[in-house]
């Protein structure tokens, strides 16, 4: 039987059970559960106002401020309600690319981290493996009894096989979402029809986290004199000398890529995290997603 200490380490685990996910939106009134959890308090905190539109609940109505400013005002409240995660990764071949940690081993535990923080607080926790379409999904599991099939699915239902196409998994995964959550896409992003997948996620209500993970010969590459190159998902083969221009070139183009993938989650309002495989995983989960306010 397949346990946590096969993809973490005991320390590690001890670590994530101090942390919990974070999904906060502002909404009138109260109307949604509490986080099911014993290390929160309420489940809700004042937010912000809006003016008073035709058909909102007058309950919410701060009659002070109306007092004041003769206006009608909505309290908005923040809501920490029952939390569904759903883990969608990369399993395109490309991702298998990496030594002596591949991509696909750093997102795999970079999943697990945050789906056992997420199985400790009893939220639900889905995981959809995706390459050139969507993968059989993992069925959604709650509480701690989930961690070790959580694990399990994680160890021998992810192989990384096939070309991605982004576009079409993630519109598929899309289409099959009825609960909102949390939706946290872990992918090398090596395809140009992402956004389209990204967009079919945002109309299912989701708060979209879009983790980049390239290894670090992707970002610089050892290489130098003649080769041929072969494209690890299609087969393709292409002949180039590699010279100091050409890795110039390289690294405009890398960093054009990141420009836009992350105008494309600011635009969106979608959180992007950008890491390699030579940064150790455990760093992404307490520093990097702290900081950035999916964990606390």
């Amino acid at each position: 039987m397949a346990t946590p200490q096969l993809i973490l380490e005991p320390e590690f685990l001890k670590k994530l059970e101090a942390l919990s996910l974070v999904s906060r939106r502002a909404y009138a009134g109260l109307t949604k559960g509490e986080r099911r959890s014993v290390k929160r308090g309420a489940s809700i905190e004042f937010a912000d106002y809006r003016e008073y539109s035709s058909g909102d609940d007058l309950r919410y109505v701060d009659w002070k401020a109306y007092g004041r400013l003769d206006k009608l005002f909505l309290k908005l409240f923040i809501e920490e309600e029952d939390l569904n995660l759903h883990l969608l990764i990369d399993t395109s071949k490309s991702m298998s690319f990496g030594s002596p940690l591949t991509k696909a081993d750093y997102a795999r535990r970079t999943a697990a981290a945050l789906g056992y923080i997420a199985l400790c607080e009893y939220d639900r926790v889905s995981v959809a493996p995706f390459s050139a379409g969507l993968r059989e999904p993992m069925s959604p599991l709650r509480g701690k009894p989930g961690i070790v099939p959580f694990f399990r699915f994680l160890e021998t239902k992810m192989p990384s096989e096939g070309e991605t196409r982004f576009g079409d998994a993630l519109t598929q995964y899309a289409a099959r979402t009825t609960t909102g959550g949390i939706a946290v896409v872990i992918s090398d992003f090596f395809d140009d029809t992402y956004q389209r997948g990204l967009k079919a996620l945002m109309a299912r209500n989701l708060q979209i986290v879009l983790l980049h993970v390239l290894d670090e010969d992707e970002i610089k590459p050892p290489l130098t004199g003649d080769l041929r190159l072969v494209d690890s998902e299609t087969g393709e083969q292409g002949e180039v000398s590699i010279s100091a221009h050409l890795l110039g070139r390289y690294e405009e183009r890398l960093q054009k890529f990141y420009a836009e993938l992350k105008s494309v989650s600011s635009r969106y309002g979608m959180d992007y995290v950008r890491t390699s495989t030579a940064v150790p995983f455990e760093d992404v989960i307490l520093q990097f997603l702290r900081r950035g306010g999916l964990l606390r």
